[in-house]
């Protein structure tokens, strides 16, 4: 298995939906992320400039998030995977982000994998 690094159920608050009522509001949306760097972690030297700060990773999450408003799911979540492939040294991610929307459900998700 490579070296990775997850990040798990990050809140963003971005406007969201089909409707324009629903996109009118803010909405919470959670991201689940796995990133595969381009570098191994024995190869780090416990430099934090050698490795992915996972911080700057849900600040650009959450910048692409608040940019506009959009009407899919799927639109965020291939926004933030080309955000941080572009970005940041990541051969691979796994991106899923939910949504808490439909009042039977626990939340609706979209999931996408993404080499460089």
């Amino acid at each position: 298995m490579p070296d990775q690094i997850h990040i798990q159920a990050l809140k963003v608050m971005t406007r969201l939906g089909v409707p324009d009522e629903e996109r009118a509001t803010p909405q919470q949306v959670s991201v689940f992320l796995t990133l595969e760097p381009n570098t191994n972690f024995t190869a780090l030297g416990d430099s934090i400039e050698q490795t992915i700060d996972y911080a700057t990773v849900c600040e650009a999450i959450e910048r692409v998030a608040g940019e506009r408003p959009r009407r899919l799911l799927e639109t965020l979540a291939e926004e933030i995977a080309q955000q941080l492939l572009g970005r940041f040294p990541i051969w691979k991610l796994r991106l899923e982000v939910r949504k808490f929307i439909l009042p039977q459900t626990d939340y609706v998700a979209v999931q996408i994998e993404r080499p460089l």
